[in-house]
């Protein structure tokens, strides 16, 4: 939200400067994220003077040029090159001289230099408006009033807006603030905790009157519970045209562009008191009567964007006597707007449900300053003060005549909120004890009305535009907040407790293997767990009638919870590619989400996602490229870490992968894991290899727990290593080496490992050959050649038999 230093000490006359006056604003909780100098004019007109054309000769080299010589006032006329065909001796003229930085109309910045102009000098620059900023005319130079002094500055005679304004991160639930008049309330309620007691302003409306009933609208809301107050009146015989300095001054100060005298007056009532208003062109309001009401499934309306949009039967309408002219509290009609041929306007002021306007704005897509507002809950009780304000601003600028009474429409008054707050809860909740003046103070300045006082507690009246406070607690987080959570004062002594935690609970079990992955290069990431549902499309065993759909989504592309950890961690595969980041290992704790005719589940996983390179870019380390083998290691150590072995291993099964491996205790899958095929990378614009694996969360945790810990002694005699070369069919997996040499010797034999591959010439066709090493070792005494022998020998003849191996 922007708000306008200089606009806001319309409201409190604040003599601080802007950065003290966002300091205490970030204190009072509205924060202050940057604080942007504004001038109406870019460069405010420094160095532009008024000079004096002195003489004007047509150019020797150029018959759309002329040579001037112009008196800036320091007693050295220069000359000047200028193609103006209005330029004469005898004027008064802006001069950009030497050095003056000017604006073009896309902002960018351009320097007056010295220079030679078919083959004569230019010492400056005679200004049109354009030039300068200060309109859109370009026909010829600027002409000056012959009384202004020569050598003037011209930003002494124009008029620039000089202002900073504050980019305030406003929390959702400070409805009451989304204007300059609510930021002005709390800037005064935080200036009394600094002495400094400042009446707040607020504009008169004590001139409004009804000039004559001779145009009025019939108002009818036949949906209450949707628009629980509802004004409007009448104005005609204005005229609509572009808006006085001042008010653009302030609308574009704000990042609002001006549009025409009536539109201008609604917005700047909107930032200034935070209701939105809404006029219409009131010679198209068929039957001279407006109806609020929501309309039938599947109407079709065409908004001022120009796009036509099918309405939803919740969408509450403005509708005249035959057709809608805008979607309530979000969006005006296409045909029903202010243009520069309306002559009278119904102009509306309401208090919308929060809820319902909430709903239209995300169906719809649209998101608009209105809406903004009416979705968090504005003050039902400057409905009608707003609109007398925008009648009387709209008068003055654009003329005509109140030609209505007000119809308010208000069955059922919005109260105030009941509260009481005790003493002892709020030095409970704060952490040290305010004196009870100060609190009365802080609450008397926030508009919270005192009714009772007793020696417990406080009872009180909470506006209805605080919406956000309505119990006990939201009044202390008020009283903490103007009080200042930097004046709370704070011991050095921490008390903390010890909580005995089992150690196979959920979270340490997360930590555990988190940390792990984390010792090994890999970052975590948080994904959403909203997605697309286009992703649906790339497996096809995600089926569709499984997907948990939003009812209220924020857009298309998070309209369904996620079926797959995979597609949110290619997402950020691709965002960390487009950003030169080609080199991740990332992994995410996450849930997945199906809908099924017993119910919806959620179920709890693990996702690791490899891409590029194993290490990162250095001098000493030669690039290696991540493999399924090494994604393969990742995830044995994972399960190592857990004791979670004797694992059954099967190739995957599944159509979002190239190759992979499915890992399973029993009928119990674990982990699918793989390389992903290169058409579900095509479709997030990934051209190189990914590498996935996904544990099933859940049953991991639960085998988990099963595990106890073992402890043993280092052995004490040595370990002896031999090696197997093997001739073995390309059909033979290491797996089953493995699994027949474990069976072979369950008691001597250690460990197994493949240290070399080689398929080549030398080789028969369909051949291949292994390099085993064989670790045995003996824990009570060392081995013998003749045990090793015996062992070595019984391997071998196992392989032979079972594998048909051959020795090389």
């Amino acid at each position: 939200m922007k708000i306008s230093y200089n606009w806001l000490k319309q409201f409190i006359n604040i003599d601080w400067n802007a950065e003290k006056t966002g300091e205490l604003l970030t204190d009072l909780g509205l924060e202050i994220e940057g604080i942007t100098p504004y001038q109406s004019v870019k460069g405010g007109l420094e160095g532009v003077v008024v000079g004096q054309v002195l003489n004007c000769e047509k150019h020797p080299n150029a018959d759309k040029l002329k040579i001037t010589k112009v008196d800036l006032g320091n007693g050295e006329p220069v000359q000047i090159v200028c193609g103006a065909p209005n330029v004469a001796a005898g004027q008064k003229v802006p001069v950009a001289t030497i050095g003056t930085k000017l604006y073009d109309d896309n902002g960018e910045e351009w320097t007056i230099k010295k220079g030679k102009i078919r083959g004569e000098e230019s010492h400056g620059m005679i200004c049109a408006e354009d030039e300068l900023g200060l309109g859109k005319g370009h026909d010829g130079i600027m002409v000056l009033s012959t009384d202004i002094s020569v050598g003037t500055k011209a930003a002494d005679i124009f008029d620039i807006e000089n202002d900073f304004v504050f980019e305030i991160g406003l929390t959702p639930n400070r409805a009451d603030a989304m204007s300059h008049w609510g930021t002005a309330r709390d800037l005064k309620a935080g200036l009394v905790q600094h002495d400094i007691n400042l009446e707040l302003i607020t504009p008169s409306v004590s001139s409004f009157i009804v000039e004559n009933r001779l145009n009025k609208i019939d108002v009818e809301v036949k949906n209450p519970e949707l628009a629980p107050r509802y004004c409007g009146l009448t104005i005609t015989d204005l005229k609509v045209q572009e808006s006085p300095a001042w008010l653009q001054h302030r609308l574009k100060a704000i990042g609002i562009t001006p549009k025409n005298n009536v539109v201008d007056a609604t917005n700047y009532v909107l930032h200034e008191l935070g209701q939105p208003l809404h006029a219409f062109d009131a010679h198209y309001i068929e039957g001279n009567k407006i109806e609020v009401k929501t309309v039938e499934a599947g109407t079709k309306f065409k908004t001022l964007d120009e796009v036509e949009r099918e309405l939803h039967p919740e969408d509450l309408m403005i509708c005249d006597a035959e057709k809608p002219l805008c979607i309530a509290g979000v969006f005006g009609g296409i045909n029903s707007g202010v243009t520069e041929s309306t002559t009278s306007i119904f102009l509306e002021s309401a208090y919308f449900n929060p809820v319902s306007i909430r709903k239209t704005a995300k169906r719809h897509g649209l998101n608009t300053d209105a809406s903004f507002r009416f979705e968090r809950g504005i003050d039902p009780n400057i409905t009608e003060y707003a609109l007398k304000r925008a009648a009387l601003l709209i008068i003055e600028l654009a003329g005509g005549n109140v030609s209505s009474e007000i119809t308010d429409l208000y069955p059922k008054k919005i109260e105030d909120f009941q509260v009481f707050l005790s003493f002892e809860n709020t030095a409970k909740l704060i952490g040290e004890e305010l004196p009870q003046e100060t609190i009365k103070s802080i609450l008397t300045s926030l508009d919270i009305k005192i009714n009772s006082v007793t020696e417990t507690g406080i009872g009180l009246t909470i506006p209805a535009y605080r919406n956000d406070v309505q119990r006990e607690a939201d009044v202390i987080e008020e009283v903490l907040r103007v009080y200042g959570y930097n004046n709370i004062s704070f011991t050095q002594k921490l008390n903390a407790s010890i909580s005995n935690i089992d150690k196979f609970a959920d979270h340490n079990i997360q930590n555990t293997i988190a940390n792990q992955l984390i010792g090994q290069g890999f970052n975590e990431m948080m994904a959403n767990s909203l997605t697309s549902p286009e992703y649906i499309n790339l497996s096809e065993q995600l089926k569709n009638e499984n997907n948990i759909e939003m009812l209220n989504p924020l857009s298309n592309d998070l309209a369904v919870m996620r079926q797959s950890m995979l597609f949110s961690g290619l997402e950020t595969i691709s965002y960390n590619i487009n950003r030169k980041r080609a080199d991740l290992k990332l992994f995410e704790f996450g849930k997945t989400y199906h809908n099924y005719e017993s119910g919806r589940i959620e179920n709890k996983h693990l996702s690791i996602l490899i891409s590029g390179n194993r290490h990162n870019e250095a001098w000493n380390v030669d690039p290696q490229k991540s493999d399924f083998f090494y994604l393969k290691g990742i995830v044995t150590s994972v399960l190592n870490r857990l004791g979670i072995n004797n694992l059954k291993t099967s190739p995957l099964k599944n159509d979002l992968f190239t190759e992979g491996l499915s890992l399973a205790i029993g009928k119990t899958k674990l982990v699918d894991f793989g390389i992903v095929k290169k058409s579900v990378l095509k479709h997030f614009s990934i051209s190189q290899e990914v590498l996935y694996a996904d544990f099933n969360w859940d049953v991991i945790l639960e085998y988990s727990r099963r595990n106890k810990i073992k402890y043993s002694d280092i052995p004490k005699f040595p370990e002896v290593r031999r090696d197997f070369a093997l001739l073995l069919d390309n059909t033979v997996l290491f797996e089953d080496i493995y699994t027949i040499a474990k069976q072979t010797e369950k008691q001597l034999l250690k460990d197994i490992n493949l240290f070399d591959v080689y398929q080549g010439k030398k080789l028969p066709k369909d051949k291949k050959s292994y390099a085993v090493s064989f670790i045995l070792q003996d824990e009570k005494k060392t081995l013998t050649d003749k045990q090793i022998d015996k062992i070595m020998n019984k391997l071998q003849k196992n392989f032979e038999n079972k594998l048909g191996a051959e020795l090389r």
